[in-house]
């Protein structure tokens, strides 16, 4: 008997586009002989089921059925595609824990941590995990640009706390461009973080459970045309995406035990993957995304090939995970 999976896609956030390129993948991708897969577009103003013909029905947000031209669909899992709110910060997640539907991601407590950087960091920081210096801004505090600067030097990162895709980020070389970075921060979120400038190799370490254990993935290095990886460079090919890694030994082993660390001091499941700069052979955490990019050109999609795993075996995996902790 085939298992219903609906596939979750698009979200309330500026990365709608790119979640709807990720959920469409995974559509294509997951093993059709053991599910029926079913495109469900998450949006603000509406619940859709999109089928084959791009004829849209509505979800009963109740129970999260369907009714189709084919009958009524019950769901026996969920397949979270979504970047951003409301599918990377913990409400989709809580949403279906208070149905019983099993879904692909983390857990909401953890969604919901890691989605805010300034409380993952914090989190995390007891456990020998080392992040750049920061300083925190809500909405409407005062912004004293002199004590900014004397916590995190120049040049420094503004960036919003709750929002992915390198949105509403600016890297700030002089003290009177500091102010108009954070207004650019205000209009993706209420919350800013201002990070000191960590001037080393960035690399993003996927982390997944895998055939129920975690498992590492070949770890990426990430060469940007531009002054930082911003949304260009991450979307639009202004970077080079290097997998494996042109790390030392050291630096692979220390890394790869951090990022594990997390994942498993958090309490994780499903995909997560994490960014770190190394300062000589330290790694300096900076996020830790759970709803990664997965279309066939995104990073946690290329370690998994790197690694021996196709795209079916990957979101295969996952759904076989959710479904066995029901």
């Amino acid at each position: 008997m085939k298992k219903n999976i609906a596939i979750i896609m698009g979200g309330y956030s500026s990365e709608y586009k790119i979640s709807l390129n990720s959920g469409n993948v995974v559509h294509r991708y997951l093993n059709k002989e053991r599910f029926n897969t079913y495109r469900i577009h998450i949006f603000k103003e509406k619940w859709v089921y999109v089928d084959a013909n791009e004829k849209e029905h509505p979800v009963n947000k109740a129970d999260f059925t369907v009714d189709t031209d084919q009958g009524h669909v019950v769901f026996d899992c969920v397949f979270n595609a979504i970047h951003g709110t409301p599918g990377e910060d913990g409400l989709m997640q809580a949403y279906f824990e208070l149905l019983g539907i099993p879904q692909t991601s983390c857990d909401y407590y953890q969604s919901a941590l890691t989605f805010n950087k300034r409380d993952l960091l914090s989190v995390l920081k007891p456990y020998g995990i080392k992040s750049a210096p920061s300083y925190y801004l809500n909405l409407g505090d005062p912004i004293d640009e002199e004590a900014i600067i004397a916590k995190v030097g120049l040049p420094c990162f503004v960036k919003a706390n709750k929002a992915g895709s390198s949105f509403g980020i600016s890297k700030v070389h002089e003290k009177e461009n500091l102010r108009s970075a954070i207004d650019k921060a205000y209009q993706e979120d209420d919350e800013i973080i201002i990070e000191g400038f960590l001037d080393g190799t960035e690399v993003s370490v996927g982390v997944i459970t895998y055939k129920g254990e975690t498992k590492v993935l070949p770890i990426t290095e990430i060469v940007s045309e531009n002054d930082f990886f911003d949304y260009e460079a991450k979307y639009q090919g202004k970077s080079q995406e290097i997998t494996p890694a042109r790390i030392s030994k050291i630096q692979r082993d220390k890394v790869e035990e951090m990022a594990k660390r997390a994942y498993e001091v958090l309490k994780m499941k499903g995909y997560s993957r994490s960014e770190f700069i190394f300062i000589e052979d330290e790694p300096y955490m900076l996020e830790m995304n759970t709803t990664p990019g997965l279309t066939t050109e995104s990073i946690l999609p290329q370690q998994a090939e790197k690694a021996g795993i196709s795209l079916e075996e990957l979101f295969t995996s996952a759904v076989d995970e959710a479904l066995n902790q029901k």
